[in-house]
């Protein structure tokens, strides 16, 4: 039996805000994350562990109170947040810019996995 739409917003709206709460004790904050190096591999297994928690929780109270709007609630705020982490992960913050994993902009200096070095144009 699905809940109220009134109680169905209501827990929505909570189990939202226990994913905001997950993801904040778990990571440092998106401008955090975007000043430090582009590809943290320490950040990046971090939100795996705040994004396998806040599923978990998100997907067990909707399945404990069969409702689908708290899914949808909760699954919003989850992907919104992974999706930012994600990227902040991704910026250069000497360029600003995305840079691909396995490769890294040093100071003007494009350096690959493979240890190619090349000018950044």
């Amino acid at each position: 039996m699905a809940l109220k739409p009134p109680e169905s917003l209501i827990t929505g709206l909570a189990v939202a805000t226990v994913v905001y709460a997950v993801y904040e004790h778990t990571l440092p904050s998106v401008a955090d994350t975007r000043a430090s190096s582009p590809n943290n591999a320490t950040l990046d297994k971090s939100r795996q562990t705040a994004t396998w928690t806040a599923a978990g929780i998100v997907a067990g109270v909707s399945l404990l109170a069969k409702d689908p709007t708290i899914f949808v609630i909760g699954g919003t705020v989850l992907v919104a947040l992974d999706f930012s982490h994600r990227h902040a992960n991704a910026v250069n913050p000497a360029t600003q810019k995305v840079t691909a994993a396995g490769s890294a902009s040093l100071g003007g200096l494009n350096v690959s996995a493979n240890g190619n070095v090349s000018a950044g144009v």
